[in-house]
């Protein structure tokens, strides 16, 4: 067990670290802008990402469906337990929206897609693209009701999934699928070149972020608050525990089943920030959980992963 810990921080997170401390470091002491590396990341080294994984993928309509049943389920039950944790906790509204947040959706994207290709290889990340395609809509539909319930706007959240580039090379892919198209080699190599880029610019953009939560704190006292707790629970204790009954109750199994189960225990997104920021939604408390739940999860996630991977 602790040989396959270690193998795991390794093999995995130490290369994962490396970009991370080298984006904080940037961060910390060049300033760094994360606005044009998360432009970069969502509109151009995404979309290639989902399209040439999608492309190759290897999926069975099984698999879709079980992803998306979990995705919708697992969802629900955490906004259940956030509800519950916050008329216990008697938070304010904007507490309770924070809650929500960073109980609900984790960072499948910036951190999930990496991890999952070191941990799981190429057939793993293909069966992460659509658990991690079905969050992006998800953030941006019930994301975006969860942080601002009172002027929620179904045209808005349907204007902001139309403008997710990961939908149209979703598209993209299932045309070249369904129709047989050859790809020319010329923009298969260069499509190779921008997916091969999402790793390190994500990360590097993780760690950014991280520093940016960090020098944003003030206080012990507000650090150590109740609210941030419970969600740190939920996030890396409870998610885990509920993943694994959902995958359970829906007969996922063997890779599908990991893949599923280390995605859903990610640390809280990184975007959930930004609709806090946007709709008051308590942003410290959100960019504090993302903090503290990332670095957590550096412990936590190793161990689940030596419990699920398929041998």
């Amino acid at each position: 067990m602790l040989h396959s810990f270690l193998l795991i921080v390794y093999g995995v997170f130490l290369p994962i670290s490396l970009p991370v401390l080298g984006g904080a470091a940037l961060k910390r002491w060049r300033g760094l802008e994360t606005k044009p590396l998360s432009t970069i990341a969502l509109y151009l080294l995404s979309p290639a990402l989902i399209l040439e994984t999608l492309i190759s993928a290897k999926l069975s309509m099984a698999d879709i469906i079980q992803t998306s049943a979990f995705s919708i389920i697992n969802l629900v039950a955490l906004w259940l337990v956030a509800v519950l944790a916050s008329r216990l906790l008697r938070l304010s509204p904007a507490d309770q929206a924070g809650l929500t947040l960073v109980s609900v959706f984790t960072n499948c994207v910036n951190y999930g897609l990496p991890l999952v290709l070191l941990a799981f290889g190429q057939l793993g990340l293909a069966k992460a693209s659509v658990y991690v395609i079905s969050q992006m809509i998800l953030v941006n539909t019930v994301g975006v009701y969860f942080a601002a319930r009172s002027h929620f706007s179904v045209k808005k959240a349907v204007q902001s999934v139309c403008k997710l580039p990961a939908l149209y090379a979703v598209v993209l892919a299932v045309i070249i699928r369904f129709t047989d198209m050859i790809m020319p080699a010329a923009v298969a190599e260069g499509l190779s070149m921008l997916s091969s880029a999402y790793a390190p610019v994500v990360l590097i953009l993780l760690g950014a972020q991280m520093a940016g939560a960090r020098s944003s704190k003030k206080s012990a006292d507000s650090v150590m608050s109740k609210p941030l707790w419970t969600a740190i629970a939920i996030r890396l204790l409870l998610s885990p525990i509920i993943a694994a009954l959902l995958l359970w109750l829906l007969q996922v199994k063997g890779m599908l089943f990991a893949v599923l189960l280390i995605l859903a225990s990610m640390p809280t997104a990184v975007n959930a920030v930004i609709m806090a920021e946007q709709f008051e939604a308590s942003p410290k408390l959100v960019s504090r959980c993302i903090l503290w739940t990332t670095l957590a999860s550096f412990i936590v996630l190793p161990l689940l992963i030596v419990l699920v991977q398929p041998s």
